[in-house]
């Protein structure tokens, strides 16, 4: 671009677009209003979506970068308005999420004064940001906002917060703009090291049960078809994180489903009793582990992984594979054997057997004059959508039924929070992924307690008519808690009963069309109605009280103590 003189607001605007962002999420202030009067003057080539709440706008944001697989943008003013954008930022940096917020902050000459609506974002945010930096002179605006987009969406991404002081907002630049290419001392993307590559390919040839746990990273690393690839050619079972969902159509024969304290039987148990466990693009959470004395001990561990940090933090590995993912799977794949490991294979299914009847069948066709349960909601939804819907759920005993038993047949197609287990988090969310992949049928799933979280959010899909459908399921408990008080307190339900408002009459004031069911005869027809509509749809879904999410692995107890009942 041509040397002319802007000033820093309107250089905050030139280098979103040069950066190919088209839509942003945010709630003006006085210490950013600067920025919204640019905002104002491009509305043509920059969508910006006035939320109720900052919190909103991160949450948007994520929704919007793990349905697009783009960076995600929030902005807020200073103060509280940077400080609601945290519980977001956080949530984003625990589950890898490329996101820039851009918050004002008072004039370089009034910092540390205590100023009206000062706050020090840069120093609240470190922990929880991939990188952060405060701009206190126009000139710096295009350097620091094309390293917060490199940051931000190279190697391991995560969120980058830029706070600008008012002074550098009105303050005139010569502008040019040049994307961020690299950094000197930061290598986002390790060398691959072939060596590693083809100890890995020998150690899975030679392997009577060998195992693939995948996480988010292939999401991230778009290596889907070289996941794909290498399971059919090795026919390797795979099992996946919460994150790593849809990555492998969930239908896929060697897809032998989710890991963790609320997954499947099979994949939970069999992890003590597989000789390879390769992990792919995953950080061994605690949640997948349970005990780590306990976990995988009598296998050796393959990891491939971008972040040099989770290599041996948690499991030690035999062979770490420290790469970007597609590319470390690329030189695998003609490395390895065919094979079908049906013996292996077998044991999967004879442990899906047990949760079948244990489990699955009561709580997809409830009987004993069941009320509604949490899965056959998700498997009516799975009937009406085939599977093809972004399902973006909030957390708690839903969030889990959502993960059980939705199904996918496209990748980024399951949004939840993850890491950092936000309540709050699927409203928001579901309204960035709709608009973010508008041609998509999106689904928010969410509990009556976290719907409560970012209630206000029915206002940003009534003001800009996104057609989020909005499912409830509503057991009038922060139902999560009050299992495990049920399991483990005995049955001291303190502080986790809900005694809730008319939803359907909320959602109706924000002129969103709503149906309540409490019978299951009505929910094949309403899930139908919501599914057909061309707008917003809020239905509210009566299920049962105190239904639990089974199996389940109790806290610091191993993969192999998983309870079904």
């Amino acid at each position: 671009m041509k040397n002319n003189k802007i000033s820093g607001a309107e250089a905050v605007i030139r280098c979103l677009l040069a950066e190919g962002v088209d839509l942003v999420y945010g709630y003006p202030g006085g210490a950013i209003m600067p920025v919204y009067d640019e905002l104002y003057k491009f509305q043509d080539q920059l969508h910006h979506v006035l939320v109720r709440h900052e919190q909103g706008a991160t949450h948007a944001a994520q929704g919007y970068a793990r349905a697009t697989g783009k960076v995600g943008v929030a902005i807020a003013t200073s103060g509280p308005g940077a400080t609601n954008l945290v519980t977001g930022i956080a949530d984003a940096q625990i589950d890898s999420t490329p996101m820039v917020c851009i918050t004002g902050q008072v004039g370089k000459h009034l910092l540390g004064s205590d100023a009206f609506q000062e706050t020090d974002i840069i120093g609240i945010s470190t922990p929880v940001t991939k990188w952060n930096y405060q701009v206190t002179e126009a000139h710096e605006i295009p350097e620091i906002i094309a390293k917060a987009f490199f940051i931000a969406r190279s190697g391991r991404p995560g969120p980058v917060l830029i706070d600008i002081t008012k002074n550098a907002q009105f303050d005139e630049l010569d502008f040019s703009y040049e994307k961020c290419t690299s950094i000197r001392s930061y290598t986002p993307r390790p060398t691959l090291n072939l060596e590693k590559v083809k100890e890995a390919a020998d150690l899975i040839n030679n392997a009577k049960k060998p195992y693939i746990v995948f996480g988010q990273g292939i999401i991230l690393g778009q290596a889907e078809e070289q996941l794909k690839a290498l399971v059919e050619k090795s026919g390797i079972p795979a099992a996946w994180t919460i994150l790593g969902l849809s990555a492998l159509p969930t239908d896929h024969p060697l897809n032998v489903g989710m890991l963790g304290m609320h997954g499947n039987y099979g994949p939970n148990v069999l992890t003590n009793e597989c000789d390879i466990l390769i992990a792919l693009g995953m950080r061994f959470d605690d949640r997948v582990t349970g005990n780590l004395a306990t976990y995988a001990k009598q296998a050796k561990v393959i990891h491939f992984e971008i972040d040099p940090a989770e290599i041996d933090k948690n499991v030690k590995t035999t062979v770490a594979v420290l790469a970007d993912v597609k590319e470390a799977l690329t030189a695998l794949l003609p490395l390895i054997e065919s094979k079908t490991h049906d013996s292996w294979h077998n044991e999967f299914k004879e442990k899906y057997k047990i949760e079948l009847e244990a489990v699955i069948n009561e709580e997809l066709a409830p009987t004993n004059n069941r009320g509604i349960s949490m899965g056959e909601t998700i498997e009516m939804i799975n009937k009406h959508s085939n599977g093809d819907a972004i399902m973006v759920s909030d957390v708690g005993q839903h969030q889990m039924f959502t993960c059980r038993y939705s199904k996918f047949n496209t990748t980024k197609s399951n949004i939840t929070s993850g890491g950092l287990g936000t309540m709050g988090f699927a409203l928001p969310a579901a309204i960035g992924a709709k608009m973010g992949m508008p041609d998509r049928e999106v689904v928010a799933i969410i509990g009556d307690g976290g719907f409560q979280m970012t209630i206000q959010e029915l206002g940003t899909i009534f003001q800009t008519k996104v057609p989020v459908k909005i499912v409830v399921l509503n057991n009038e408990f922060l139902g999560m808690v009050r299992q495990w008080q049920q399991l483990f307190f005995d049955k001291r339900y303190a502080s986790t009963e809900m005694i809730n408002p008319n939803f359907i009459a909320i959602a109706e004031g924000y002129y969103i069309k709503s149906k309540k069911v409490t019978k299951r005869e009505e929910l094949d027809a309403a899930v139908a109605e919501m599914m057909a509509s061309k707008d917003s749809y809020f239905l509210e879904v009566m299920v049962e009280k105190e239904n639990n999410v089974f199996p389940m692995i109790p806290t610091g107890a191993s993969v192999s103590d998983i309870r079904l009942n």
